[in-house]
């Protein structure tokens, strides 16, 4: 670089000619920098040339650029020296600003200045220079935006620059102003278009894919990346006061914050840490200096490398779920606004947790109607209590995700029976247990109040069931009343194992079982008064028909057994000549046995004296003999004796089986079978006739279908027109012996 100096007194003429050539110097120093800045040159390769340019124009034997930082200080971007290393080089040595000085005038005032004598000046500044000898100094402020961003400085070692020096530094200045400016417009877009790009790469996250782990710590490398931090994490708010980690970024150097912050960490929400002022206000929070913040956090930020950080709230549904945070290295501090780059990035993450949130809602609203459609389904069909009772406990306790669930009934002597239960394995519901209602326990107070119950913890609470569920190792219990015909029959609860309390929505979430499970009571005890009904209309009916069978044959049977045998004497005493008289008497005799033949049958219909004193083998087999269609008996009874009600319904229905046969059926042949197996008596009676019997149509098979069903037997009718007809029966059987 060539020195632009005079050191012979000028004419006139070597004056301008010396003015002009530094004109043409400066403008072409002017253009080179220019040209530095319009081919968008590296930042540092700027500043060194604009260093250089300015010294060897001015002639000066330093020039230097510096950065005015937040925090009070000042930054060397870049240094000139004609002999010697020039003030505060090298490049990148922060100083300490304060006291009157050139920096800290150009600071000021923003606008160029000079100080000509250094040994007046103030502060750390002023000090260096005095230890190294700088003499005068100008300086002009490097303004960005309307801001001072730095200051451009040059000097000499003993006399003061020429006057005007400040407006020629302060073009350089200018210069460089329009050279930052366009910089940072680049570095501004570079940096949108990436924080652009990731928001893309996480909401495409999130349209496809629920909130899992792995999202979270996807989105903490995005932020990351854009941020240029080296750490990032995201953290949940939990009930019980702690804060854990569910995704994370963290750079390989510093391999302690992963183990501190990783995934699944918990920890507490010290005072004054990030986690702690996120939850109180609900809004962004920073930490400068983690070297000062007591607790656990501190110690753990300190073990882990980091020097600062910053964190802004996750708001779900109008509710704070968590908080996003960033970290810096021990000895950075995060740039002012990192908390507002945080933005968008927790607003998507939100919007992933509220849509996973939503699908595991329309998720759990399915499988609950899917669990109460199961239990409907039961209480449709009338399945016994004990078995709906059994799968309501299953389905409550599976759908909500409890260690166990029981359902207990009320009984007259203030105690409640277990009467269905489950678990997951691990606890075994004392079932049939009668257990006291006195003490501190959900049973007790549903019974008292009516009304759903919660117990958060079990520990120190009185009583039996108090003592039962500490034995089983259980700490909390949600309880719904089984509401029948307005009284409270009985509770279903649901019991965890876990310290933290059941979920808010338990006892609604319980209400629509109960409900269900008192139907299935309500049901239960209806079909029990109609059975027990039926079976006194039919023992009433049996008991009829006996009185009726004893008395024809006690009365009109044995009446006209006298009749017969008086007609019969009367006719060996007609005397031979009246022969008319005594056809007329063995006519009449022969009517009156025919009518006592019919009575006597009708009597064995009634209530045939051979099911009573032989059993249903026997009689089954007299039927087949009397029977106007030839009948193929298959019994495998061995004289097996059976509950009367229970035989007399078989025989009534092979009885009125056959006779439909014989009378509507056009069938050939019949076939009869009975057995026992399993604790039930099955028979089943079949022809090859004509089919089509209905047993909704009022004929006989309808009382047979009453007369089954009052002692809880089943039958089933199957006669297909042109298939012939089978009745199959099964009735519980209580064996009298043989």
């Amino acid at each position: 670089m060539a020195e632009w100096r005079v050191d012979v007194d000028p004419t006139g003429e070597d004056m301008a000619s010396a003015a002009l050539t530094a004109v043409v110097a400066e403008q072409s120093a002017l253009r080179r920098v220019a040209e530095l800045v319009a081919r968008q040159a590296p930042p540092e390769q700027v500043f060194a040339g604009v260093v250089e340019e300015l010294g060897g124009l001015l002639g000066v034997e330093s020039a230097g650029m510096v950065r005015y930082e937040a925090e009070g200080a000042a930054t060397i971007v870049a240094a000139w020296a004609e002999r010697r290393p020039a003030l505060g080089t090298p490049v990148g040595i922060r100083l300490t600003l304060g006291g009157e000085n050139i920096l800290t005038r150009v600071l000021e005032t923003k606008r160029p200045s000079r100080v000509d004598d250094y040994s007046l000046a103030t502060g750390p500044i002023a000090e260096i220079a005095r230890e190294r000898g700088v003499g005068p100094r100008v300086g002009a402020p490097i303004v960005v935006d309307g801001r001072v961003w730095g200051a451009m400085v040059v000097g000499r070692r003993d006399e003061p620059l020429p006057s005007g020096t400040e407006d020629r530094v302060m073009e350089f200045a200018e210069l460089v102003s329009a050279a930052i400016s366009n910089i940072e417009s680049r570095a501004r877009v570079e940096r949108m278009a990436a924080e652009q790009s990731a928001l893309r790469r996480v909401a495409t996250l999130v349209a496809r894919a629920p909130a899992s782990e792995g999202f979270f710590s996807t989105v903490a490398r995005e932020v990351a990346s854009v941020l240029s931090v080296p750490g990032v994490i995201v953290q949940r708010y939990e009930a019980d006061g702690t804060v854990v980690t569910f995704g994370e970024a963290f750079d390989s150097d510093l391999a302690g914050a992963e183990r501190f912050f990783g995934v699944g960490t918990q920890m507490p929400r010290d005072p004054g840490s990030l986690a702690a002022q996120v939850f109180e206000t609900h809004g962004a929070a920073r930490i400068d200096d983690f070297s000062s913040l007591p607790g656990t956090i501190g110690e753990l930020a300190r073990g882990a490398g980091l020097g600062s950080g910053c964190a802004g709230p996750i708001v779900v549904n109008g509710s704070l779920w968590g908080k996003m945070c960033v970290f810096s290295r021990v000895g950075t501090v995060l740039p002012v606004g990192t908390e507002n780059r945080l933005h968008d990035f927790i607003e998507l993450v939100a919007t992933a947790i509220a849509n996973y949130e939503a699908r595991a809602e329309v998720e759990r609203l399915a499988a609950e109607q899917s669990a109460l459609r199961r239990v409907a389904t039961l209480v449709a069909r009338e399945h016994s209590p004990d078995d709906l009772f059994a799968t309501l406990a299953e389905e409550v306790g599976v759908l909500l995700e409890v260690d166990a669930s029981a359902i207990l009934r009320y009984e007259a002597d203030s105690t409640a029976t277990a009467v269905a239960g489950w678990s997951d394995g691990a606890i075994t519901i004392p079932l049939g247990a009668r257990l006291p209602l006195e003490g501190e326990n959900v049973a007790a107070e549903v019974k008292r109040t009516g009304r759903p119950a919660r117990k958060d913890e079990y520990d120190a609470a009185a009583g039996t069931i108090a003592a039962t569920v500490v034995e089983l190792g259980l700490h909390s219990a949600v309880a719904s009343p089984i509401v029948v015909e307005g009284a409270t029959w009985g509770v279903i609860g649901v019991m965890s194992r876990k310290r933290e309390p059941l979920p808010l929505d338990t006892e609604a979430r319980l209400a629509e079982f109960s409900r269900h499970a008192g139907i299935a009571v309500a049901n239960a005890n209806s079909r029990s008064a109609v059975a027990r009904s039926r079976a006194r209309i039919v023992r009433a009916g049996d008991e009829a028909r006996r009185r009726f069978e004893r008395n024809l044959h006690d009365g009109a049977q044995q009446r006209l057994v006298s009749l017969g045998l008086e007609l019969r004497a009367a006719e060996a005493r007609v005397p031979p000549d009246l022969d008319d008289v005594r056809r007329v008497l063995s006519r009449l005799g022969k009517g009156l046995n025919d009518v006592l033949d019919g009575l006597r049958e009708l009597s064995r219909g009634l209530h045939p004296a051979v099911l009573s004193e032989g059993g249903l083998a026997p009689a089954l087999d007299s039927l087949a003999r009397r029977s106007a269609v030839p009948v193929e008996l298959h019994l495998e009874l061995d004289g097996e004796r059976f509950d009367e009600p229970v035989e007399v319904a078989a025989y009534y229905v092979a009885s009125e089986a056959l006779a439909n046969t014989a009378k509507h059926g056009h069938a050939s042949r019949a076939e009869v079978s009975a057995r026992q197996r399993e604790g039930w008596l099955e028979l089943v009676v079949s022809d090859d006739g004509r089919g089509g019997a209905d047993a909704s149509a009022g004929s006989g098979l309808t009382g047979l279908v009453d007369r089954v069903e009052a002692i809880h037997g089943t039958i089933h009718i199957v006669s297909r027109p042109g298939s012939g007809t089978a009745v199959r029966v099964k009735l519980p059987v209580g064996s009298t012996g043989s």
